[in-house]
């Protein structure tokens, strides 16, 4: 469709409206998944509730999809391009959901209920809203393992929202690769007192490594981290440790610099091994990539907001406004373009995400509020995409063109 054709304030009032009267239902939802959270992969009470709305809104929607326990997929449509919304659910193992994935499920779910309405509004228009769950965004990878199943084959848009701290909103905005591998050192345990030279001391490999690794920092960039924890060291003092295992996490600008990185921690375990005599293996758990937005969907978001929320600033700058967090959304926008808008929610005492004070923050009504805002610029952009065949052409070039030039 031309984009002179292109009904967009129309479609956009529609958009609104839906969504408007939906919002005891999205309310639900968000309390639902805030108030019951659970870990990565575990989410059975958030797949079961989301997957009760939708068929209470009379979709057919697949659960379990993809070969995912906690994943769904639902779509509405009639052929033409492919837009699809996020949903995240999975929260933090003993502060809840400290990042917030109860708004990203909610807004997500909103503007798929929005772009449908659309859709139902006149059934000779041509697209189809697609919706997909996403488990385990925090350490589990479960979008890279959607993107091996197929599930984002043929999608013109991918679209979410995140809520942070942030003291303004980010339209267009980029993040850090990240790669995540556990470490084991095995030595050979012995009586701590009796005959300690008969051990070997995994325990010691470990903090040696953990020592190496904390004198490199002073070593890399300014903008790449490095970060460990210990899972195992030992269960009593008076055995010399034969196992410990550690899990760390190095984050780069790109996919590139991140394994180069890597392989430099790498090092400090191997020598830590040597020194211990110990043996160490890897286990790489997932990596998740830099993130490439499309600057055509973020300036579409930016443009709709100014309607929908005329008092919230979206700016977009010439280049991605960097973000010191990294996300499996990243790997997504390297196969389809994506967007991650990321907005502000209010927070007591200066709480960042990843904190108990975030969670609470993100289960006020305020939040609540901030995002069904977000959710109608999502479906706006969507509606673009799936209508506007000018629009849609310039975000699939600009998406080629990335791709070559970060490649």
């Amino acid at each position: 469709m031309a984009q002179s054709s292109l009904d967009v304030m129309g479609f956009q009032h529609i958009i609104n409206k839906s969504i408007d009267e939906l919002d005891s239902v999205l309310r639900d939802i968000n309390k639902k998944i805030h108030e019951d959270p659970e870990l990565g992969y575990s989410e059975f009470k958030a797949h079961d509730n989301i997957v009760s709305l939708l068929r209470e809104q009379d979709f057919a929607i697949t659960p379990h999809a993809h070969g995912l326990e906690t994943s769904f997929a639902c779509s509405y449509g009639n052929g033409g391009r492919i837009v699809a919304f996020n949903v995240e659910y999975d929260a933090l193992p003993g502060i809840g959901h400290a990042c917030g994935h109860n708004l990203i499920a909610t807004g997500s779910i909103a503007a798929f209920l929005g772009l449908v309405a659309v859709l139902k509004s006149n059934p000779s228009l041509e697209g189809t809203a697609l919706l997909l769950g996403t488990p385990a965004e925090e350490g589990g990878g479960g979008k890279l393992k959607l993107i091996a199943a197929g599930a984002y084959e043929n999608v013109s848009a991918c679209l979410m929202t995140h809520p942070f701290s942030a003291p303004g909103n980010v339209a267009y905005g980029s993040c850090m690769a990240s790669s995540k591998f556990r470490a084991t050192f095995t030595g050979k345990a012995a009586h701590a007192a009796v005959a300690p030279h008969e051990g070997i001391n995994a325990l010691d490999a470990a903090v040696l490594a953990y020592n190496g690794t904390s004198m490199l920092r002073q070593q890399i960039k300014p903008d790449q981290r490095i970060q460990g924890v210990l899972l195992e060291g030992g269960e009593r003092a008076n055995i010399i440790t034969p196992k410990s295992v550690l899990d760390y996490n190095v984050r780069g600008i790109t996919l590139g610099e991140t394994k180069d990185l890597q392989k430099r921690v790498v090092k400090c375990f191997e020598g830590a091994a040597i020194a211990t005599g110990c043996s160490v293996e890897f286990l790489e758990t997932n990596t998740y990539a830099d993130l490439r937005p499309s600057r055509a969907l973020c300036v579409a978001f930016s443009e709709v907001m100014k309607g929908v929320a005329p008092d919230h600033s979206w700016p977009v700058g010439e280049t991605p406004e960097p973000g010191a967090y990294s996300t499996d959304q990243g790997n997504v926008s390297h196969i389809c373009p994506s967007f991650h808008g990321v907005y502000a929610i209010p927070v007591k005492d200066n709480a960042v995400n990843h904190t108990p004070g975030f969670t609470k923050a993100a289960g006020t009504d305020d939040a609540h509020k901030l995002t069904i805002l977000t959710s109608k610029g999502m479906a706006g952009v969507g509606m673009r995409v799936l209508f506007d065949d000018a629009f849609a052409k310039n975000v699939e070039d600009q998406f080629e063109e990335t791709q070559k030039a970060e490649d």
